[in-house]
């Protein structure tokens, strides 16, 4: 039975992923002004769900980004040069985030809505997500979801990131919910791969960025696919009665981003 749902935000509630993409990218030309946009954001496709630090590490090794990073390290007071590119790159993002209307015209309305239906039903609900927890703290005050999740846990709350179902083990505990007992709602390969790690049943959200990454894995063999966002609250509502309606008694959050 499902007794529990469990959401990601980038990519799933909202298309942070694409500002994502974009401030690494501007970041990238910051350091190197040779680099062209959009050779980034679609190296960041192969990326899109993971660390912080992998991601950094990654962009700065392909687009030969750590000499120039490397001369901007004592300005931010950092020791390595991929920490040198992810303080530029924050500093792009937090100047996207500051713009509530970018976040209020990057949101899925449908899914947003889903989150809403499922809680009125009674399912508890939990967020799991690889943003920091302040950056996922203003994302969720834009769009109005502060008091939506019993749960929230972000990459602050966890040693490993996802692919690593440590964070989704983590909100199931919260819940108080066996991790079978939980739908999951993912758009990016690592994420689906962390949900399938974790035993429990998953809804992969494709989108632009994540679509052809999925195609180079086996996951979307593994899951329930869904290939256009507004069709999500349709194959929940379907998994859900598949399982049989069983919601859990919400309980208060225990760990809020």
């Amino acid at each position: 039975m499902i007794r529990a749902v469990i959401f990601d935000l980038d990519g799933t509630l909202v298309e942070t992923e694409e500002l994502k993409a974009l401030s690494y990218a501007r970041a990238a030309r910051e350091l190197r002004p040779d680099v062209r946009e959009a050779d980034v954001v679609d190296g960041f496709k192969d990326l899109v769900g993971r660390p912080r630090r992998e991601v950094a590490t990654a962009l700065v090794e392909r687009f030969g980004l750590e000499d120039a990073a490397r001369r901007r390290m004592a300005e931010f007071g950092v020791e390595t040069p991929w920490q040198a590119y992810v303080r530029v790159r924050l500093l792009v993002y937090e100047r996207l985030l500051a713009d509530p209307d970018l976040i209020e015209n990057h949101r899925y309305p449908h899914n947003v809505a889903l989150l809403r239906e499922v809680r009125r039903l009674g399912y508890p609900t939990g967020l799991a997500t690889m943003s920091h927890r302040e950056q996922a703290r203003r994302v969720l005050g834009i769009l109005g979801l502060g008091d939506a999740f019993d749960v929230v846990a972000t990459r602050d709350d966890v040693e490993h990131g996802k692919p690593d179902p440590e964070i989704d083990l983590l909100v199931a505990r919260g819940l108080g919910v066996g991790p079978g007992e939980c739908l999951i709602l993912e758009d990016s390969p690592a994420g689906v791969a962390a949900g399938l790690a974790a035993g429990m049943e998953v809804i992969a959200v494709t989108t632009v960025l994540t679509r052809q990454k999925f195609r180079d894995t086996s996951l979307l063999s593994r899951c329930r696919v869904v290939y256009d966002p507004r069709d999500l609250p349709v194959v929940v509502r379907r998994v859900i009665s598949d399982y049989g309606k069983a919601p859990g008694k919400r309980s208060p959050a225990t760990n809020r981003a």
